[in-house]
């Protein structure tokens, strides 16, 4: 069962808040401030279902992003207030916006001046990965996090709901091997039911399937979660840290780093 849920950022700069997964984090929204756009529909998105509409407000510009970002820092910096991360989230895809690569430039520029220290991160479903431009935005920054929730295509398209048909994990893979070694690969467990049909990446065979990719994309750490706030999709469960905690040492077993959680 599907229920209405909205976008959560009504701005292009939001926080800071409290990330568990990454600290003090500032936010960036590169999507509408009025609308979400994804080239995902995941059922379990925070944001809720694309149905709700790209709304009227339009991307921010480069220009704006920029000079609200600068505002912020500046603010912050002022008051001395910490920062431990600038994190690239939203209403959406960040990497769907054409000025991406410039936008990221922008942003360490800014961090160097005012937050040295700070980490720029992006939270990215990797479907714009096959974009060299894209891809060497992504390069740049420091946590380079991608979204690999399945590497079995049913269950990836069930969870994930790409946009392209042309989108598999067996070309997912292929490209995220260019991030071998400084990428963060992403994976969201979770189980439950969506439109009928059962939902569960954590099974012996879901987990063999994503170990095998994580052999091969070779990443620098993989970051393992559940369900943590409210879903379009009702009837998803949270898988609980003990399991994740299991999970993760089967991953740790294959010479692979787990980020804490």
């Amino acid at each position: 069962m599907a229920k209405d849920q909205t976008i959560l950022f009504h701005s292009t700069i939001f926080g800071p808040i409290h990330s568990r997964r990454l600290g003090t984090s500032l936010g960036i929204n590169l999507m509408p401030a009025d609308g979400k756009v994804c080239s995902f529909d995941c059922i379990y998105c925070e944001a809720g279902y694309n149905a709700q509409g790209a709304g009227k407000a339009g991307l921010p510009s480069r220009e704006k992003v920029k000079e609200d970002l600068e505002r912020k820092l500046s603010e912050m910096h002022s008051n001395g207030d910490p920062l431990d991360v600038i994190t690239f989230s939203g209403n959406g895809e960040p990497t769907l916006h054409p000025e991406f690569g410039g936008v990221i430039d922008d942003t360490l520029e800014l961090r160097d001046r005012y937050y040295p220290d700070a980490k720029v991160s992006v939270l990215t479903n990797s479907t714009r990965i096959f974009d060299p431009m894209v891809a060497e935005a992504l390069k740049k920054v420091d946590n380079n996090i991608l979204k690999l929730d399945s590497a079995i295509d049913p269950t990836m398209r069930l969870i994930d709901q790409p946009a392209s048909k042309e989108f598999t994990v067996d070309r997912l893979v292929e490209a995220l091997k260019q991030f071998s070694g400084t990428g963060i690969i992403q994976t969201m467990l979770l189980r439950g039911t969506h439109q009928g049909r059962k939902v569960d990446n954590t099974t012996p065979e879901e987990i063999d399937a994503l170990l095998k990719a994580y052999k091969e994309i070779g990443p620098k750490e993989v970051m393992l979660y559940s369900l943590d706030r409210s879903t379009p999709e009702e009837n998803l469960q949270k898988v609980e840290k003990e399991e994740i905690e299991r999970i993760a040492g089967k991953v740790r077993e294959a010479g692979i780093n787990v980020m804490g959680f």
